[in-house]
């Protein structure tokens, strides 16, 4: 990676572990609730062990790492080296400078509810960036491999346990906080995430499937397959063509639909993950 390059992906990495760290310190922490995190952990963890939050943070994510390399190899990579390392700092930091912090909100929920959001868009620019904070993320990936959980199950089961924690230290309401913050931390950071690399499969049947393959092609620069049906009522042999296009696109798709042929046949389809070859690589050979 080019020098630049790296100080430029170093800088966003930073940019989405602060924004991490606000909403940790600032929301989390004074809510008392162990919303799915390493530092929700830390949070219950220091009612018994004499030492700042961020300590105890920093210990969890290096003992993590160190298991995470030895069970699962070297598919940690520095990205999660550097955020499971740079976030503790910068609650340390924010504990260094506002010593007497206690609530921005003055109420645990809204704290949580603060936190969720918060914390959904540093999340959202570390995975955008191929980029994690480590922590419940290396718990998720060792459940993955030698229990053959998938990743979003063991993500869950992991919050859930670190939630459920709570009871150790704090009352029933802090651990239903916990448990409620976790469930919708989880739809948040699907809506955030997953949903906007959410793509739809779009089937079309249309007297006008030249200039709609001529329009996904050229205009859309996007790719499409073409299907022979048949129609049951009339028996009659149709072409289906079949794109699948990121948000934008469906967009401008659906509007090029309804000008040049308000009365196609079309079906939408959400697609999780698509995998291809891409048209600069070699063709495979058969």
């Amino acid at each position: 990676m080019h020098i630049s390059s790296l100080v430029k992906e170093l800088f966003i990495l930073t940019i989405a572990t602060a924004i991490i760290a606000v909403a940790v310190f600032f929301f989390l922490i004074p809510s008392h609730a162990s919303v799915s995190s390493i530092s929700g952990l830390a949070i219950v963890l220091s009612n018994f062990i004499a030492l700042p939050i961020s300590a105890i943070t920093m210990i969890l994510n290096v003992a993590l790492l160190i298991i995470g390399f030895l069970t699962c190899g070297s598919q940690f990579g520095y990205k999660t080296v550097y955020t499971s390392i740079l976030l503790p700092l910068f609650i340390g930091l924010f504990e260094y400078l506002l010593p007497n912090y206690t609530s921005l909100t003055g109420e645990a929920t809204l704290d949580v509810v603060c936190y969720i959001f918060t914390v959904s868009i540093g999340l959202a620019i570390l995975f955008n960036r191929n980029a994690s904070s480590g922590g419940l993320d290396i718990v998720a990936k060792i459940l993955n491999k030698y229990l053959n959980i998938d990743l979003g199950r063991a993500m869950s089961i992991a919050g859930m346990c670190v939630a459920l924690s709570s009871a150790l230290a704090y009352d029933s309401k802090t651990v239903v906080l916990s448990v409620l913050g976790t469930y919708l931390n989880g739809l948040v950071l699907d809506h955030f995430i997953f949903d906007q690399k959410l793509k739809r499969r779009v089937c079309i049947v249309s007297p006008k499937e030249e200039e709609i393959r001529n329009y996904i092609l050229n205009d859309l620069h996007s790719g499409a397959s073409i299907y022979k049906v048949i129609g049951a009522y009339r028996m009659k042999e149709h072409n289906e063509i079949i794109t699948i296009v990121d948000k934008h696109e469906f967009q401008k798709l659906m509007n090029y639909l309804g000008k040049v042929d308000p009365q196609a046949f079309i079906t939408v389809y959400k697609v999780s993950d698509m995998r291809y070859q891409l048209k600069s690589m070699p063709e495979r050979v058969f």
